[in-house]
Formats: structure tokens, sequence, C-alpha cells
């Protein structure tokens, strides 16, 4: 297959078409991370679809890249400075970070490709794409809480991508939250990445599972 990549911003009825294929894109619209929990559930369906579309629009870096396989959108990721996913930000996962790079270092947080496109290097290509994305708007590294290395994980999950692939894409394990999480991280300024603190205990990381 062969993949090109798109920023998202003129690109809505091609991203409309690839949620159009999955019941639970067609309802959150990738707007999990970027709202508070009452207002991403009172949302569901076609508001969400509306209040993505608005903010897309009205954002400063593009909402996040499409993939496709020819003319067909086949696959999407979220991207952008990590201040943008307040949401993300209030979680326990991310709770260690260091506040005052929110609007420097970018976060991937969401991946969704189409089935029959699936476990064909995709969402890596998602990734990388990212990263390119997020050095020519001046970011200073890109962070993701994929899936950790170990037990099979609900496919529910799937949407966080998963550790072997950010180590593909260049990322290294930062801290391990939790025993499912890891912050992946991949510095574009030419330094080595800050370990921080591990953490673990009963529910850390609840927040931002869907």
């Amino acid at each position: 297959m062969t993949i090109t990549i798109h920023p998202v911003t003129d690109r809505l009825d091609d991203l409309a078409d690839l949620f159009g294929t999955n019941g639970t894109t067609r309802g959150c619209w990738c707007m999990f991370f970027l709202v508070t929990n009452r207002e991403f559930n009172s949302g569901w369906g076609p508001p969400n679809r509306a209040a993505f579309e608005e903010f897309a629009t009205a954002a400063d870096t593009p909402a996040g890249l499409l993939a496709y396989s020819g003319e067909e959108p086949v696959g999407w990721c979220a991207a952008g400075p990590r201040s943008r996913y307040a949401r993300a930000l209030r979680s326990t996962v991310l709770k260690g970070r260091s506040a005052d790079e929110d609007d420097d270092v970018w976060l991937v947080p969401c991946f969704f490709v189409r089935r029959d496109a699936r476990r064909s290097g995709v969402t890596r290509e998602l990734l990388a794409a990212a990263v390119q994305l997020a050095r020519q708007h001046g970011a200073t590294a890109v962070e993701g809480f994929p899936l950790a290395h170990g037990d099979r994980h609900p496919s529910g999950e799937a949407y966080l991508g998963v550790e072997a692939v950010f180590e593909s894409c260049g990322f290294t394990a930062v801290a391990r939250p939790t025993a499912r999480r890891v912050i992946m991280r991949r510095d574009l300024t030419g330094q080595p990445p800050v370990s921080r603190r591990r953490r673990s205990g009963p529910g850390t990381g609840a927040r931002t599972d869907r």
C-alpha cells in the first residue's frame, strides 16, 4: 500500500468519510482530549463533529494528519501543541510533565486506521509525519502515551498507539506512569530526553482511557 499524508486544514469532508466507517469515530470526532467529559458525552455524534470542524478551521496549526491510499482516506492521527489537549493534561498519566513546556512540546494522543488498512504501516507513517509537522512548527519535542509492551490490550484502546511503533519512529520511553501506559518522547533539539520519576498505583491513568 502506497500511503500519502496530508495535514488536516481544509480536508474535513475526507475526514468525515473516514470517521463514518466506524461507530466510535462517528460519535467521538476526536474531541475526547479537547473538551470535558460532560461536553464530550453530550456532544456525541453531530455536535462533536460541528465542534471539531470549528476547532480545526480556527486552529493556528493543523488539527492532525490524514493518511491516504490513492484518493481514499484510510487513517488519522491527532497532533498539536500539548497545551491543546486540556483533558490529557488533567490526567494522572501526564501529571509528571513540565507544564512550562506545554506550548512547545507536541502531543500525538490518538490514531484511527480504517479496518481494511490496518497492519500495513499506516500508523507508523502518520506518526513519522506528525514528527515532521511538529518540527516545521517549531516544536522542541513530540510525545505520546501509547500502550506499553507486555500483555494484550483491549481493542478499544488501540487509538493510543503502541510502544513499538513509537520506538520505530525514534521515540524513547521517559516514564511508565502505569503498567499499561508509557510516556514516549522524541526530542527535536538535539538533546536527549529527560527521564521522569516513575509513578504507579491503583487507578492511575484512568482519566485518559475511553
